[in-house]
C-alpha cells in the first residue's frame, strides 16, 4: 500500500513545492519566474475527464517505466472495469496523448480505465518507443514493462484482466501490434492509427523505409492462424500522412486479415455533417469481422478528431476516440 501512495503522490509533492516556491519569490523576480513556469505547471494539469490521474512506476530487466491511469469518479470497491491501453506517439507523453485525445472523456462517460504507458526520454530521445528493435531486443524490453504495467494496474485498481484493449499512434500503434503479436490471449482487440504493421522493420533504417512505404511486413508467427484466438484489428490511417506512408495502414490490415483467414468486402463510404470523410473496408472470415481498415479523407498524421490545439491532433477529422472505444467495447465478454 505505500509503494501505491508513493507512486501516485509525487505530481503532488512537485505542484506543492512548486507553488512553494513561486510564493517565495519577491517584485519582479516572482512574477518572472511565474510566467516561466507556467507552461510546465499546464503540461502537469490533470487531463480533461471526471476521475482520478494517477501515477505509477514499474520495473523490469530492461529498466523503469512511469504510467498514467485514469480512473473514472464513483468506482465502487470490489468493482472491475474493463481497461483500455494507450501508446502514445513520439514527442508525446502521457499527459499530452491524453489531452490531445481526450480519451479520458469517453472513459468517465463509459466508465472504464486508460492506461497511458510512457516512454522514457533516456531510452529514445524523441520519445519513441523503440518498436522496431526487435533484433537486439530492445522492443521486447519495452513491451515487457508495458505489460508489467498492464498487470500492476490489474493488481492495485482491479481493472478486469479479461476485458483489455489497446490502441496507439504512430510509433505507439506499431508498440502495440507488437505486444498483441507477442501476447494475443491478452487482449481483446488492437486498434492502429497511423502506425506500422509488425514485422516489417528490424531496425532504426528498416524503420523509415518502412515508414516511406519501402518495406511490407512478412507473415504473422504461426500461432496467430488460430482465428478465434487472434484479437479483431482496427486500422485508421490519414490520407495525406506524409509521415507514415498511407499504404501501411492498408498493409495492416491485410498482414492481420491473412493470419485469420479473412477477406476484403466492398468498401463503403462515410460522411458525418463537415468531418472529414472515410473509406471503411471490413475483412470478414465466416461472417466474422476480423480487420476494419479506416481511410480518413484529407487528415495528416494527427490523431483524428483530436482536441484543437494539440500537436499530432486534428479536430476536423471522425472522433477516432469514440471509434476506438466502440470497437474495443465489441470484444469485451461481460462477466455473468
Amino acid at each position: 500500500m505505500a509503494k501505491r501512495r508513493a507512486a501516485s503522490s509525487w505530481p503532488a509533492l512537485f505542484q506543492r513545492q512548486l507553488a512553494a516556491l513561486i510564493r517565495t519569490g519577491l517584485g519582479a523576480g516572482s512574477r518572472s519566474l511565474g510566467r516561466a513556469l507556467a507552461p510546465l505547471r499546464a503540461r502537469r494539469a490533470a487531463p480533461r475527464g471526471a476521475g482520478d490521474w494517477l501515477a505509477g512506476i514499474v520495473f523490469g530487466p530492461t529498466g523503469a517505466q512511469r504510467y498514467r491511469l485514469f480512473r473514472p469518479a464513483g468506482v465502487r470497491f470490489g468493482e472491475r472495469l474493463p481497461l483500455l491501453v494507450m501508446l502514445h506517439g513520439c514527442s508525446q507523453d502521457a499527459n499530452s496523448f491524453a489531452a490531445s485525445t481526450r480519451m479520458n472523456v469517453v472513459a468517465a462517460r463509459e466508465r472504464f480505465l486508460v492506461l497511458y504507458p510512457e516512454q522514457d526520454r533516456v531510452a529514445n530521445a524523441n520519445g519513441c518507443w523503440n518498436w522496431f528493435d526487435t533484433r537486439f531486443g530492445r522492443a521486447h524490453g519495452e513491451a515487457a514493462l508495458i505489460m508489467a504495467a498492464i498487470d500492476q494496474v490489474g493488481t492495485l485498481y482491479g481493472a478486469d484482466r479479461a476485458r483489455v484493449a489497446i490502441a496507439g499512434l504512430s510509433a505507439g500503434a506499431s508498440m502495440a501490434a507488437l505486444l498483441v503479436t507477442r501476447h494475443p490471449e491478452r487482449f481483446t482487440s488492437l486498434t492502429m492509427h497511423s502506425g506500422i504493421a509488425p514485422g516489417a522493420a528490424h531496425s532504426t533504417l528498416s524503420a523509415v523505409g518502412a515508414m516511406q512505404g519501402r518495406r511490407r511486413p512478412g507473415p504473422l508467427p504461426a500461432s496467430a492462424n488460430e482465428a478465434a484466438a487472434w484479437p479483431p484489428l482496427m486500422v485508421i490511417q490519414g490520407e495525406h500522412d506524409a509521415v507514415v506512408a498511407v499504404g501501411n495502414g492498408r498493409a495492416a490490415a491485410q498482414v492481420w486479415a491473412a493470419a485469420a483467414g479473412a477477406r476484403a468486402g466492398a468498401a463503403r463510404g462515410v460522411q458525418r455533417g463537415k468531418r472529414y470523410p472515410m473509406t471503411v473496408t471490413e475483412f470478414k472470415h465466416r461472417g466474422v469481422t476480423r480487420a476494419t481498415l479506416v481511410e480518413v479523407g484529407r487528415l495528416g498524421h494527427a490523431w483524428s478528431g483530436g482536441a484543437h490545439g494539440e500537436r499530432f491532433s486534428d479536430g476536423n477529422g471522425p472522433d477516432a476516440s469514440r471509434m476506438v472505444w466502440g470497437f474495443a467495447s465489441k470484444g469485451f465478454i461481460v462477466p455473468t
